[in-house]
């Protein structure tokens, strides 16, 4: 048979894979070999790895882990473009798509590093942002600090303009310009980068915020504007003017990183449009994203849901624990009847945003977490991590304190020879003078059982932080699935379904790159919201449909700009109810075909309040905010069946480990996962390796590998 010049160059590559040097600190593996020139590309940015898969129309898979460039991110994916352009030899002009999970939004708060910006204010309400709600944390610290996000705006850099609407959106004072005049002037002349603009009961009427926007467009074209009746129109003035004041402060960094990367992948020959993931779980194009950058928040975290989600989907499972252990934190979500959980407020380096996103938990807990001994002398992991610069002590790197995965290498867990796909030699000796120096000898135990308390106060942090996103919200982790995910995801998860009584765990094929994967399932998803204060007793549906109508025509043409067909849309309605005089709401989905809407949703309120809170009575109740959500999964790949490997299912080798539950070293199998055949039963102790993590099958569990590639591991 006469190969084609692209098979040649597969054929060429996966040579030069197999018998190039392991100096290069990346990982690869080549799931198939012929590729078929149009490809898709998602690039996740993880706080040690970025993590790349490409993937061409028939389905063949190729995966690299580069270590992420903190101080420039970006550069991480211009080197990741760089390695697909060397190795791969994928050309860009060949690539159709090109989906991007970041951490840039979060990380601008996290370390803030946002831009300096002025909020405008109605008159008397410029404290609004500083005096925050009356519910405080930390009530009894001796030195109390604020609880709410001033450093986005200082007292100097708010400034009140003449205006009032009243409680109905009517003009009560009508907007005097040339306050708004001299308030923008001062804060030009300060310095400031970007404006918010929160006046109150805009979401009612938004006219005086959108006349503002235009005066500084007129005087001040550079400054980037924020009006909170676009970032989250709805009522409650502290957190509305919140989250529009994250919005304004994020919003050049967002603008500017995006507008590197397009420039990067132009410059490359790149020609699709970049698309980013956002914080609720579908995607945008990059020029949307930038015009309303707080949606970005936990963009990657999101992206390993949705690949969660798709892999329970090819599995047959709808109930799911995702569990995305990285190098740096640990990320919790639940997936219920085949529906990732949506909650319509965040928290962001311990402020709240309302911003829509999927219901992820994170905790500083992950393979780069350091171990250290408290004022106490009792053994803590985390929240501080090694990352990747200088990263775990047995990088060879510099790294001077233990961490997670010196405890695993000690353990026996990760082969120092493999890590990486071998592409990091791992030094053992290292790892162990690290912990016997910091941990076992300050604490008079043993090396080995100072390694294993590592990883038990690790897993019981990530437990915790399991039992508060299922059991706090009235769910038994027990009945669903344990799905592992990230790096250190599989290494854990056998520990972890014992610890919450789990009996069954799901290891996708390629659960080191699953966000990045998710990227590439994700839909494209656009959402719109009005506040929609009435009460459900004498409503009439028309209203209820005019005002739907309006938020369609907002997402109908954000859909447009993306290049979606209409008749590749589906539209998703939802209401925000609650009782009268009850502070919070549920989200409740409109049920629009049904004989009475308004009835079908004052039930299904009744029945979700009852689940939720444990209780619920025919009480009036009344209408908060309506949305609608538009979605498309045009060009969203099916999932792949995957190549059945050649082999005789035979281990490589075995391998000493310690685990709690036997309570000494005991050898393990140790099995390529590459060549575990569809099928395949294997029982614990033993471990399974493969480029992009290493999944540890304690005593007691058994694995099978089932027909989508997914190892389904279950209790004895």
């Amino acid at each position: 048979m006469v190969k084609s010049a692209k098979q040649e160059a597969c054929v060429d590559h996966i040579e030069r894979v197999m018998h190039r040097g392991k100096s290069e600190c990346s990982l690869e593996t080549v799931v198939m070999a012929e590729a078929t020139g149009k490809f898709e590309i998602g690039v996740d940015i993880g706080g040690t790895f970025t993590d790349v898969v490409c993937r061409d129309a028939k389905g063949a898979m190729r995966l690299v882990k580069i270590p992420t460039t903190r101080r420039n991110p970006s550069a991480g994916v211009k080197a990741a473009m760089d390695y697909m352009q060397r190795e791969w030899r994928v050309l860009p002009d060949e690539i159709v798509r090109f989906v991007h999970g970041t951490t840039v939004a979060t990380n601008a708060v996290i370390e803030a590093k946002g831009a300096k910006i002025g909020l405008l204010t109605t008159v008397g309400f410029k404290d609004v942002l500083e005096i925050g709600r009356q519910m405080r944390h930390k009530v009894y610290d001796l030195v109390l600090k604020p609880e709410t996000p001033v450093f986005l705006a200082p007292g100097a850099l708010r400034k009140e303009v003449g205006e009032r609407l009243t409680a109905t959106g009517d003009v009560l004072v009508a907007l005097d310009e040339s306050t708004v005049v001299r308030a923008v002037d001062e804060l030009v002349a300060g310095g400031v980068e970007s404006i918010a603009v929160s006046y109150l009961f805009s979401f009612l009427n938004p006219a005086h915020e959108r006349r503002t926007r235009e005066i500084i467009a007129d005087r001040h074209p550079h400054i980037m504007v924020s009006l909170s009746s676009e970032v989250d129109p709805a009522f409650r003035e502290y957190e509305r003017t919140c989250v529009t004041a994250f919005d304004a402060y994020i919003k050049p960094v967002v603008g500017r990183y995006l507008e590197r990367m397009e420039q990067d992948l132009a410059e490359d020959g790149v020609q699709t449009p970049l698309q980013i993931m956002q914080s609720r779980g579908g995607i945008s194009s990059s020029t949307i994203a930038r015009q309303r950058p707080v949606r970005l928040f936990l963009s990657g975290p999101a992206a390993g849901v949705i690949g969660g989600l798709e892999v329970g989907r090819a599995a047959g499972i709808e109930d799911l624990i995702t569990v995305d252990i990285g190098g740096t934190s640990c990320d919790i979500a639940l997936i219920s009847r085949g529906q990732p959980l949506i909650r319509g407020e965040g928290e962001i380096s311990g402020y709240s945003v309302r911003v829509p996103m999927v219901d992820v938990n994170a905790i500083g807990s992950g393979g780069g977490s350091i171990a250290w001994i408290d004022g106490a002398g009792s053994l803590r992991v985390g929240p501080e991590s090694a990352g990747s610069e200088p990263g775990p002590a047995c990088y060879g790197r510099g790294g001077e304190r233990a961490t997670v995965t010196d405890a695993s290498v000690v353990l026996g867990y990760i082969n120092p020879d493999y890590f990486a796909a071998g592409s990091l030699k791992l030094s053992p000796d290292l790892a162990r003078q690290t912990i016997e120096k910091t941990i076992a000898r300050p604490l008079g135990v043993s090396l080995e059982h100072a390694a294993l308390g590592i990883h038990r106060v690790l897993n019981a942090q990530m437990a915790e932080a399991i039992r508060l996103v299922s059991i706090g919200r009235g769910i038994d982790p027990r009945g669903y699935t344990l799905l592992p995910l990230g790096g250190g995801g599989p290494l854990h998860a056998t520990a972890l379904a014992r610890e919450l009584g789990i009996r069954r765990i799901a290891v996708p094929p390629h659960p080191g790159v699953l966000s990045a994967t998710g990227l590439l399932f994700a839909p494209i998803e656009h959402e719109s919201s009005v506040a929609f204060p009435r009460p459900l007793a004498g409503l009439e549906w028309s209203e209820v449909e005019r005002a739907l109508a309006d938020r369609d025509q907002a997402c109908a043409r954000l859909m447009r700009s993306e290049g979606v067909p209409v008749a590749a849309t589906q539209i998703f309605y939802f209401a925000d109810v609650c009782y009268v005089g009850q502070s919070y709401h549920l989200e409740i989905p409109l049920q629009t075909d049904a004989a009475d809407p308004l009835e079908t949703l004052y039930r299904d309120f009744l029945a979700a309040h009852d689940r939720v809170y444990g209780h619920s009575t025919e009480g009036a109740a009344r209408i908060v905010n309506l949305r609608s959500i538009h979605r498309s999964t045009v060009g969203r790949p099916a999932t792949a069946a995957p190549a059945r490997p050649e082999g005789d299912n035979a281990p490589k080798g075995t391998r000493d480990i310690l685990t709690a539950e036997s309570g000494r070293f005991t050898p393990a199998k140790v099995y390529d996962r590459s060549t575990m055949a569809i099928g395949l039963e294997i029982r614990g102790p033993a471990i399974v390796e493969q480029p992009d993590t290493t999944t540890l099958i304690e005593p007691g569990w058994r694995a099978t590998v089932v027909a989508d590639g997914t190892l389904i591991i279950t209790a004895d």
